[in-house]
């Protein structure tokens, strides 16, 4: 990190940041709380998170109320250094702040700059957060506001500049004037205070309002009358204070967030066939040189390394790839893929798959908690599961690991250089020894040695007739006359 990076890092460090993320979001009409809907992987407090922490603040704090139980668990999980914070019955932004602050002071005083951002802003980054706060220390604002330009500012609240440009009140959409509601700069709700500032203007925000609500809109204009300078930033990316309220509008965030994703790692050396039908979370990653098919989607921790090609229509999550592998129509998670290695089309890989390199599964093959060595191809048709398979062995098309017995799952070993007949089921627990061979219809209940051949047969009965007397008057029994019927070559032949 260079040494200007470094100062601004440190400049742009503030004392607290305050995520406000205690609505119920009732617009969403669902079961799971607002902020924990997903976009690119992540919950959309997920983002908020990392986009707070980014900037290295001191203190963390995040206000919740509705699902308390449920969102306080999912915040912990991912930050467990946050502190969370409960509303009381007074409802508004006002209060939210106010008691995130008194909690914060709780340990020691707060001093220095206070960032307040909400849980449902998904895009909003760190580098807006640092500009913000850079902005803040460097003009000694009390307030600095982020603000954006929309060409349709209808229903948010207006930003009116005094003539030196500074921000002399926030005006919302309802109580605007005509001429007020033709300025396009908006209020994201997204602010620096200095906490002296907030701390005593808290003190003289009432609730003698339509909502009866105590508005965190109204400590600019009241630190602008104790004398306080308030300014604003303006976003040129309005989707960095883009909020979602339903699910229309965090479809287009989630699909904004992908676009982004996918040309951040194009730039990075991704060839990406069809950006318009491939979808990847935040947290994959890629190495460059990979390229990704139309129809694919990569998940949580992903990871695919140079050279290897994915899709089309695959959907992996938590997958871990190879260099050089090749996935094809392919469904997984938690497995991992080695270097040269094949798989698909239309494979099942289950938690606990280990595909090693150069190894391949095949068409229409399912695997769950099987280790698969260097070189050995699970071909066509089958199951592996609970299983151990050794370097360069070939299972047999619509061979399975049969490994439940109704109680308990069972472990199948099989060795390296094996080879293995069509159909053939080995009934776990079982081992079969390295070069060892199956013969096709195999039923393996009892280990077999190595180099041994395991053959399974009883001798074929053909009952000649059969067809005739049995299913008289089908087509089977008619073909089956003509055929009884009509002399052979060597019966027809005079020589």
């Amino acid at each position: 990190m260079s040494h200007e990076n470094q100062s601004n890092q440190a400049e742009s460090t503030p004392a607290a940041v305050i995520i406000l993320a205690a609505g119920a979001g009732t617009r969403m009409k669902s079961r799971t709380p607002k902020i924990l809907h997903r976009i690119g992987g992540t919950s959309m407090v997920g983002h908020a998170l990392a986009a707070a922490r980014g900037l290295a603040p001191q203190e963390l704090a995040v206000v919740v109320r509705h699902e308390r139980d449920r969102v306080a668990e999912h915040i912990v999980e991912l930050d467990a250094g946050a502190l969370i914070v409960d509303q009381d019955d007074l409802p508004g932004t006002g209060r939210a702040v106010q008691v995130a602050l008194e909690a914060l002071d709780a340990h020691s005083a707060v001093e220095g700059t206070v960032v307040v951002t909400y849980g449902d802003v998904p895009l909003l980054d760190t580098a807006t957060l640092q500009e913000l706060v850079l902005t803040h220390k460097k003009e000694a604002n009390a307030v600095t506001i982020l603000t954006a330009v929309l060409d349709d500012a209808t229903g948010y609240g207006r930003i009116v500049r005094a003539t030196d440009g500074t921000v002399m009140r926030i005006v919302e959409h309802k109580d605007a004037t005509e001429e007020q509601r033709a300025i396009t700069e908006i209020n994201s709700g997204i602010y620096a205070f200095d906490a002296a500032v907030l701390r005593e203007s808290l003190t003289r925000v009432d609730s003698n309002n339509a909502q009866g609500e105590m508005y965190l809109t109204d400590v600019p204009s009241i630190a602008r009358k104790a004398g306080g300078r308030v300014a604003a930033v303006v976003s040129a990316d309005r989707w960095q204070v883009e909020g979602a309220n339903d699910r229309v509008q965090l479809a287009a965030l989630g699909a904004e967030l992908n676009r982004r994703t996918l040309e951040r790692w194009m730039r990075a050396g991704v060839t990406i066939a069809d950006p318009n039908s491939t979808w990847i979370d935040v947290d994959v990653q890629l190495d460059e040189d990979v390229t990704i098919l139309p129809g694919t989607q990569l998940h949580g921790a992903t990871q695919v390394a140079r050279d290897a090609v994915v899709g089309p229509d695959c959907t992996l999550t938590d997958v871990v790839i190879g260099e050089g592998a090749n996935v094809i129509r392919a469904h997984g998670s938690g497995a991992r893929i080695g270097a040269g290695a094949s798989v698909g089309p239309f494979t099942y890989l289950r938690p606990g798959t280990v595909l090693g390199e150069s190894g391949k599964i095949g068409a229409f093959y399912e695997t769950k908690n099987v280790t698969i060595g260097r070189g050995s191809k699970l071909s066509h048709l089958g199951y592996a599961g609970d299983a151990e398979i050794g370097e360069n062995t070939n299972i047999g098309c619509g061979n399975i690991t049969a490994n439940y017995d109704g109680l308990n799952k069972h472990r199948t070993s099989i060795g390296s250089e094996v080879r293995t007949g069509s159909n053939t089921v080995f009934v776990a627990p079982v081992s079969i020894g390295d070069g060892a061979y199956t013969g096709a219809g195999a039923i393996v209940r009892k280990d077999v040695p190595a180099g041994a051949l395991s053959i399974v047969a009883a001798p074929q009965r053909n009952l000649d007739g059969w067809v005739e007397q049995k299913r008289a008057g089908t087509a089977a029994a008619k073909a089956a006359a003509q055929a009884s019927s009509t002399p052979s070559s060597e019966e027809s032949d005079p020589s």
